[in-house]
């Protein structure tokens, strides 16, 4: 019965990353996807510097860049006139190898996702769905249904046996509902649409195109330089004629667009939905886990829904993989939830405050739209710290785990539970090391013997960078040493130099290297 180390549910970014990060640590996996076929539709279409930075780990950020599109600017239409034009540029230069916002469609995503899962030697089982697990001591069994075959009283099921059950199944997760783990929440009453569109004129320009009025807007997102875009906006349900399930494009943007200069050829894809925005009250229930949306879901403002996911799903792969290889004790994975789910409410809530501003019929939703949008965030953009603080909250960057056990110590400005700052000097980038799903260690500076023989006798990665000013600039701090996680946040800063911190850091966190 026994078939994989971990089983996951559900074969989507998030499903599809962390069985990627698993089996490049050795760990068994097996996935499984209710769906026939793989997605055609865009769906999520931004990936952010944080996410692009952890593909670097697998080598897919390349891929990703080289097959996406950065939007360059955004503009901003009020009442059909042209009012500002936002350049994007490279929002976060100096913050990260991708200071920009990268757009690259869920299902050509999803593809490289796949594809390299397929060369390492897993498949993905479609038309497969998970009908209910038990945990039994140091295992779960779960019991499967393949879709294909005629449904038999279960007596058509398959068995198998995993060490651990995780769930990326989306919203209606089959493994949050066996564990009993409540989703609350709340639906906004206000209806959305969705397309993607091929068109041309001189608003299919490679950038973003934010129109504004007192009752609508929508937002239009190039996805290539010149023909292709998402089409996101609210539905005036006072001026429909027709059921919702009947609706077009054409009902819910009578002006086809042409509003911001754009004539629509084609619709390739259309939808209406609700915004939902909900958090699982657990992230974990014994050898279950949630991972994206199947634990929270949000309002798509800032693109946040599926890099958060595949955060979710980095964040929890080298745990499992540390205390499937006895290099670490189950309490380990009690860290997830606490790291995850932090980060999951207060996204939630954050895209929750800025949905309610842009889209209530609130007198401050009017202001925002009509005013504040159109003249004063042109104004304020000009800002390079503005521009920057936006950038890094928008990218994660700024994400951290501080309040974590898994985080100890400041040297230099840089915590336990940061991101290790970017801070390339010349030819020397420390970001090249953090390729490597492994523990390590960063000085910059002068090491210390001790600490060379502590990496040693741990077999721990030692990386030494010769001290720059540029390194105290992002708040690294001089002859300091840096233990960084296999997900390349720190775990521990210690200001000395040596390693003592070191092994204390382990030992109270029962982890083995």
């Amino acid at each position: 019965m026994t078939c994989a180390d971990v089983l996951i549910i559900g074969a989507g970014p998030t499903g599809l990353v962390l069985a990627l990060w698993l089996t490049r640590q050795g760990v068994t996996v097996r996935i499984i996807d209710k769906s026939e076929a793989k997605p055609s539709t865009s769906r999520a279409l931004a990936i952010h510097a944080r996410t692009l930075e952890l593909y670097g780990q697998l080598d897919l950020a390349e891929d990703v860049v080289a097959n996406g599109h950065n939007i360059a600017a955004t503009n901003v239409w009020a009442g059909g006139i042209h009012r500002s034009h936002i350049p994007f540029g490279e929002l976060g230069i100096g913050l990260t190898p991708y200071p920009f916002i990268h757009i690259y469609p869920q299902d050509q995503h999803e593809r490289l996702l796949e594809v390299r899962l397929n060369a390492m030697g897993v498949q993905v089982e479609r038309n497969r769905e998970l009908v209910e697990f038990q945990e039994q001591g140091s295992s779960i069994t779960a019991r499967l249904r393949d879709l294909t075959k005629p449904h038999i009283d279960n007596g058509d099921l398959e068995t198998c046996e995993a060490t651990f059950v995780v769930g990326c199944d989306g919203a209606h997760s089959a493994v949050r509902q066996n564990c009993g783990i409540g989703f609350e929440g709340a639906t906004y009453s206000q209806l959305f649409y969705v397309a993607d569109i091929e068109g041309s004129g001189p608003g299919l320009n490679g950038q973003a195109h934010l129109s504004m009025s007192s009752k609508q807007f929508f937002l239009l997102m190039a996805y290539d330089k010149d023909r292709r875009a998402r089409l996101n906006g609210a539905v005036d349900e006072n001026a429909l004629t027709k059921n919702i399930s009947d609706l077009t494009l054409e009902d819910v943007v009578p002006d086809g667009g042409k509003s911001v200069g754009v004539q629509i050829d084609k619709v390739n894809w259309f939808s209406t939905y609700h915004v939902h925005h909900r958090v699982a009250d657990a992230f974990r229930s014994g050898r279950a886990f949630l991972v994206g949306d199947a634990a929270h879901i949000h309002s798509p403002v800032g693109g946040q829904g599926m890099n958060t996911g595949i955060g979710d799903a980095i964040n929890l792969a080298w745990k499992l993989a540390a205390v499937i290889q006895d290099k670490a004790d189950m309490s380990l994975l009690d860290s997830y939830e606490v790291e995850r789910r932090a980060f999951a409410a207060l996204l939630v809530n954050t895209t929750d405050t800025a949905f309610n501003v842009i889209a209530s019929e609130s007198y401050l939703s009017y202001f925002i739209r009509t005013w504040f949008i159109p003249y004063v965030s042109p104004v304020l953009a000009k800002f390079g710290l503005v521009r920057q603080r936006v950038f890094r909250g928008v990218s994660q960057i700024m994400l951290n785990y501080r309040d974590s056990a898994l985080s100890a110590g400041t040297a230099g400005t840089v915590q336990g539970g940061d991101r290790i700052p970017w801070a390339p000097v010349g030819d020397l980038d420390n970001f090249q090391s953090l390729k490597e799903i492994t523990w390590q260690v960063h000085v910059y500076g002068e090491v210390r013997d001790t600490l060379k023989e502590w990496c040693h006798s741990k077999a721990i990665p030692l990386h030494i960078f010769p001290w720059h000013e540029k390194y105290q600039l992002v708040g690294l701090g001089k002859d300091a040493a840096y233990l960084v996680r296999p997900d390349t946040y720190v775990a521990v800063a210690e200001p000395s130099g040596l390693p003592d911190q070191y092994d204390q850091y382990l030992k109270d966190n029962n982890i083995r290297i």
